[in-house]
């Protein structure tokens, strides 16, 4: 089964086909034996040898070292892998002869890392309308529209009716959030989702698991590995039909949005696939106006892309007017479980925009939502909201309160969940499930995922 296509056969680019296939046991052992034979060389050089031969031997020991961990991880060698390979080691030996020996010495070392360097997956055209049709007929997933991001690609259970997003980087196969469709089909996706892993050398791990769905992960017999789960947050859901703004506990709420109404703010909603070009201009406005992210998207697991560009179906609008009828702000807004669900994805304010606009234009969302007969509308993810209501913080946490301020420029963690917890309406918790013996490469590749900034065309 193919990651995208059932039932046909996808087309390979000449350079992407795979030319040696080492997920086997027979090329584990070859690749043990190499690495043997190479150390059992080195001490024998070491022993007996002249620097020379000495300083050559750990050359061709490296390069047989990082082969024989490609085969290890069960990494297939593609076309392009062995020609980039043998360029560059013709390069190496080119730099011998011309005497810059340490060049020459990196550069052949360097042969085995271009021969087993991970493969990547691409994303197919028309995914989108099939991936539309399983996020409508998922519902209770705040998570579930943001499967449709440009450049995640997606496994297919073999009907069709389920899927799962990933993207992968650096050897690693990054699920995002849980699989889609028909819940019947979740346990054999994951197990094919780790066939399919395997079969190309990734590392599995899985970005905002859901609680519901942990135990889809956690049979390390049939994923190959063990994954340990570390939460990370919290959704937060407001339940339409109960919602309302009583109590002493919902008072900061109330007045935010009063606040809002004394300014004469008003508020619509639109879908995004039917703005005219008016209101696109004005909206368009207030997104150069941001003080970042202007120019840039970002996000995996909790962010669409493509921002009023009306690329993907089911996405709503409300937008905040002040008397004069200029736009101050507004919140976009993903639908799923067809229309039971909506769910927040980026919030956008001119700056200088009266205060209270972010929670009126929620709370007038939450009403337009009841009026249309959705069941949930999640205003975004709380993340280690634990953290933040800790008073006697120990180490560990102290620690990671200074990370998250660290990432304050990309995304101001704290006041996001200050404001969340004004709703207060915490949900079910996420997870991800990682390796932790590989956390290194692990923070490299999430937080790369989460904040290398993607360019939009406006």
């Amino acid at each position: 089964m193919h990651e995208s296509s059932i039932g046909v056969a996808p087309r390979v680019h000449t350079g992407e086909r795979v030319v040696v296939h080492v997920n086997s046991p027979t090329a584990r052992w070859f690749g043990a034996l190499a690495l043997l034979g190479a150390a059992c060389w080195l001490m024998k050089v070491i022993a007996r040898g002249p620097t020379g031969r000495l300083e050559w031997s750990l050359t061709v020991m490296a390069a047989v070292a990082l082969i024989a961990r490609g085969i290890f991880l069960g990494r297939p060698v593609t076309a392009r892998h062995a020609v980039v390979a043998v360029l560059v080691l013709f390069a190496g030996i080119g730099a011998h002869v011309l005497f810059f020996d340490l060049v020459g010495d990196v550069l052949i070392a360097g042969s085995g890392l271009a021969l087993m360097w991970p493969t990547s997956a691409r994303r197919h055209p028309g995914d989108l309308s099939r991936v539309w049709g399983l996020i409508k007929a998922t519902s209770g997933d705040p998570l579930a529209p943001f499967a449709m991001q440009a450049g995640k690609c997606y496994l297919f259970s073999a009907d069709g009716t389920a899927a799962l997003a990933y993207r992968t980087r650096i050897g690693y196969a990054v699920a995002s959030g849980d699989p889609i469709g028909d819940e019947a089909q979740f346990r054999q996706l994951v197990a094919d989702f780790a066939t399919m892993c395997h079969a190309h050398g990734w590392r599995m791990v899985v970005l905002a698991c859901s609680e519901r769905r942990l135990d889809l992960w956690t049979d390390s017999r049939v994923l190959g590995q063990s994954l340990r789960p570390v939460p990370i947050g919290r959704d937060v859901v407001i339940d339409v039909s109960s919602f309302e703004m009583v109590g002493r506990k919902f008072r900061n709420l109330r007045q935010a949005v009063k606040r809002t109404h004394n300014c004469g703010i008003t508020t619509e909603v639109v879908a995004e696939q039917k703005l005219d070009g008016r209101r696109r201009a004005e909206l368009t406005e207030v997104l150069r106006a941001s003080s970042s992210g202007a120019h840039t998207d970002r996000g995996f697991c909790m962010n669409l892309d493509g921002v009023l560009q009306g690329r993907y179906p089911g996405i709503q609008l409300i937008i905040a007017r002040d008397r004069s009828g200029r736009v101050q702000g507004f919140h976009r807004y993903a639908t799923a479980g067809g229309g039971s669900d909506i769910t927040l994805d980026v919030p956008w304010r001119r700056p200088g925009a009266p205060n209270g606009i972010d929670e009126r234009l929620s709370v007038d969302m939450i009403n337009a939502a009841k009026e249309t007969g959705a069941q949930r509308v999640s205003l975004a993810f709380a993340a280690f909201p634990e953290i933040f209501d800790e008073k006697q913080r120990g180490r560990i946490q102290n620690l990671f309160y200074w990370l998250i301020h660290l990432l304050n420029p990309l995304i101001a963690l704290e006041s996001l969940y200050r404001y969340l917890r004004k709703f207060r309406s915490p949900a079910q918790r996420r997870y991800a499930l990682v390796t932790l013996t590989q956390l290194v490469p692990l923070i490299y590749v999430l937080l790369t995922l989460e904040f290398m900034p993607r360019r939009r065309g406006l």
